[in-house]
């Protein structure tokens, strides 16, 4: 019968019945196609691919991809493959919508669009000192980015997702990929960031969730823990003791937990916790150490940085 996993011999007495041995299955043909600006960390995260085993390609021409995918379909030793196609195909780049439509028709495709914001775009290309790919004599980097972010947003569309490596450093940008597209991944992923700051300079402008931790006593008005933060245990065992403390860490965790979910369901892949007090010193860093904690048990992964101390 199609699709058992054996078979009898059925001209054959029941009681000798042969059994065929049982074969694993291939896993499913994957295929990622890795685009987005220039600058945004395509070349990092192709690598962070190939050291988990997919079979790897740079600056794949838009014409050669129906038969690079033939090849990931039909060869025994190609399970999983990434490629990198962007602007550097010239005018042939608009042609990649089409051919990523078609390709989803046969074979399992993650479009992986990468983007950055201008700033930080502006200051790689400054510090590689390599040219944009659009750049002339005449065309400023800040003017090639804008042509290029217009000339790919219609494969922005398409992207299965969009990933912002503004905040990422290379070895953050590298994890966070591997726990995205690891096949033994357990669902939690997301990087979380947790951010302390002052409200005296202003909320940080990427943070996603703000909590306002003011209502707290303040340690700065003791005089032996002005010098301290929050990390100092003395400080952090101090605004512990409080009862509204405790009930607001257990509160927030609960939310957390409950939110982080939901988020992942939507495909969000960062999430930035900004805790903000007054000078950004005491409450909010012990805050945001403390649901660092709490959340990395739960058994996410989060990054810690307090904004307000050096």
């Amino acid at each position: 019968m199609r699709g058992a996993e054996c078979w009898y011999d059925f001209a054959m007495p029941p009681a000798k019945a042969q059994k065929r041995p049982r074969r694993n299955p291939r896993p499913q043909t994957e295929l990622v196609v890795i685009t987005g600006l220039s600058g945004s960390g395509k070349a990092t995260i192709l690598k962070a691919f190939e050291d988990m085993g997919y079979y790897a390609v740079d600056n794949l021409p838009v014409s050669l991809m129906p038969d690079f995918a033939d090849l990931v379909r039909r060869s025994p030793e190609i399970e999983r493959a990434a490629l990198v196609v962007d602007i550097r195909e010239g005018e042939k780049i608009s042609a990649l919508p089409r051919q990523l439509r078609q390709l989803q028709r046969s074979l399992k495709t993650t479009v992986l669009f990468l983007e950055a914001s201008d700033e930080a775009l502006l200051r790689r290309f400054s510090e590689t000192r390599r040219p944009h790919p659009l750049g002339g004599r005449s065309a400023t980097v800040k003017s090639s980015i804008a042509a290029e972010r217009k000339r790919l947003q219609p494969i922005r569309d398409l992207a299965d997702r969009v990933i912002d490596t503004t905040k990422f450093n290379v070895h953050e940008l590298r994890a966070h990929i591997t726990a995205l597209f690891r096949r033994d991944q357990d669902g939690k992923n997301i990087l979380i960031s947790c951010v302390s700051f002052g409200y005296k300079a202003g909320v940080p402008d990427d943070a996603d969730l703000v909590f306002d931790v003011r209502f707290l006593p303040n340690p700065h008005f003791i005089t032996k823990f002005r010098p301290k933060t929050g990390k100092d245990k003395p400080v952090a065992d101090y605004i512990r003791g409080f009862p509204q403390t405790r009930e607001f860490i257990n509160r927030i965790s609960e939310l957390l937990v409950y939110l982080l979910p939901h988020y992942i369901r939507e495909g969000k892949s960062y999430l930035t916790i900004g805790f903000g007090c007054t000078g950004g010193r005491h409450r909010s860093v012990m805050i945001a150490e403390e649901l660092q904690k709490r959340l990395a048990q739960a058994g996410y992964r989060v990054k810690i940085q307090h904004r307000d101390i050096s």
